[in-house]
């Protein structure tokens, strides 16, 4: 599904503004966890909400609205108006300045509706919806942690944009935030979720002790990255089409597997490891090569991970599923589904130690991507929850369809409808055009559905 919009609009934006807590707040330092400062994190990562015009709300103007209750969040959420700079050894601490976040305003001559019925990411012309004064730039210091525009449309909606410094809040944790704004504004006294602090549950401990295997940080053997054509291939020819996994396509990709797999295996399980093989066969990487996927497991929820309610830093690690190619292409899609399933089963407190004390020791090294697909399934990271008082936003997730500053390494896994109405997992894939083709050529086969519509290529 393609989204057009308007050729000739524009977004106006104003100047921006810090927005301070409302009332004065403790100025302290606060070091972040050994997980939030590696080096992989320091990126500000971008979201947007879509929301329509609320016939209750006629009269008043949603950036005033959100503007206020930023303010009253931010009491509460004190360490996102400071700023990072950066101690001996890499070390990121934040300083409690209480100076704010941006806040930009902006008019664009479009409705809602001009969106169509957006269902997955990237959204249309996001980089005229989210404020970026540094295009790009992955400098966390001396800077703020949140940059917000809002938006107005002339029907009455607005969309809310933002961009997150991933070095202190992940998604979870930056939606928490962004729920405690929405409670605020719907005339809430206080957040119904307290902030917590406690980065010092994932410092490296003393001494550090390294008792696990972290590939994710080594290069995978075969041939050097040069030969990668996700890290050759120009933008220009880079395409991208989103894939829809609905309930009939998950059974489909079952009947290719054994009945012990077919009745244990998730969602994100079945999806990964379909695109993850369908992927390697397309790019056409040598037999001997070492490809990878890895994969976001997050430690909240974990009864063996002592994460207090209410934390809202960092609290994931990278796992790794990898094979060489020839095992991969000519195995069944069940060899790829046993490597992830191990893979993913590695979350404990015990790994993230280990994880905290390997970044330490090595000096805070950033992951690898080589013949790496990197997904991260942000489907009830509570962007849907969101709610400034004009209801369930119509579009809520990332601006792109993923991080990085190349394209076909990574992509997000959020909800969405096909295009038959049903609900269902969306995948945006980026690969170079000749490969694409192939790609969805090694869906089909495990799919069994008709091809998807190559009108979809954005």
């Amino acid at each position: 599904m393609t989204y057009t919009l308007p050729a000739s609009f524009k977004v106006h934006r104003h100047e921006p503004k810090l927005v301070p807590p409302t009332i004065p707040t403790p100025h302290e330092s606060k070091p972040l966890s050994d997980l939030d400062d590696q080096q992989g994190f320091r990126f500000y990562s971008a979201g947007i909400h879509l929301y329509k015009n609320n016939p209750s709300k006629l009269g008043q103007d949603p950036l005033k609205v959100i503007e206020e209750a930023i303010g009253k969040a931010l009491v509460y959420y004190y360490p996102l108006a400071g700023r990072l700079r950066e101690e001996a050894g890499k070390k990121l601490v934040l300083d409690c300045t209480g100076e704010g976040i941006v806040l930009v305003e902006a008019e664009a001559e479009l409705t809602a509706n001009d969106f169509a019925d957006v269902q997955g990411p990237p959204f249309p012309c996001f980089e005229q919806f989210i404020y970026d004064p540094d295009n790009g730039s992955e400098v966390v210091t001396d800077r703020p942690l949140l940059y917000i525009q809002v938006t107005r449309l002339k029907c009455g909606g607005f969309v809310f944009g933002q961009r997150f410094c991933h070095s202190v809040v992940d998604a979870p944790g930056g939606m928490q935030f962004e729920i405690a704004i929405g409670e605020l504004a719907r005339g809430a006294s206080a957040p119904s979720i307290l902030p917590v602090w406690s980065r010092e549950l994932f410092n490296a401990r003393n001494p550090p002790l390294i008792t696990h295997s972290h590939p994710e940080f080594n290069e995978p053997f075969g041939s050097p990255m040069a030969s990668d054509p996700i890290m050759t291939t120009s933008p220009s020819d880079v395409v991208q089409t989103r894939f829809f996994f609905s309930s009939k396509e998950l059974n489909a990709i079952k009947k290719h597997l054994p009945p012990h797999l077919a009745t244990s295996t998730s969602r994100f399980e079945l999806i990964t490891a379909c695109i993850w093989r369908s992927r390697a066969m397309a790019l056409g990487y040598a037999p001997h090569d070492e490809v990878r996927v890895a994969f976001v497991v997050n430690a909240r929820g974990k009864s063996s991970i002592p994460i207090p309610k209410g934390f809202y830093g960092n609290a994931f690690s990278y796992f790794v599923a990898s094979s060489d190619v020839e095992r991969l292409c000519n195995s069944s899609l069940g060899y790829a589904l046993e490597l992830i399933k191990k893979a993913k089963s590695g979350m404990t407190y015990s790994h993230l130690q280990s994880l905290a004390d390997m970044l330490v020791m090595r000096g805070r090294p950033i992951f690898t991507v080589t013949r790496t697909y990197i997904v991260s399934d942000i489907s009830y990271a509570g962007f849907k929850e969101v709610d400034f008082g004009w209801g369930e936003p119509v579009y809520a997730g990332p601006a792109k369809g993923g991080e990085g500053p190349i394209k076909g390494i990574a992509s997000y896994f959020s909800r969405g409808k096909n295009e038959r109405g049903e609900d269902a997992t969306v995948v945006p894939i980026f690969l170079p055009a000749w490969a694409m083709e192939r790609f969805q050529s090694e869906v089909r086969k495990l799919t069994t559905l008709p091809p998807f519509d190559l009108s979809e290529v954005i």
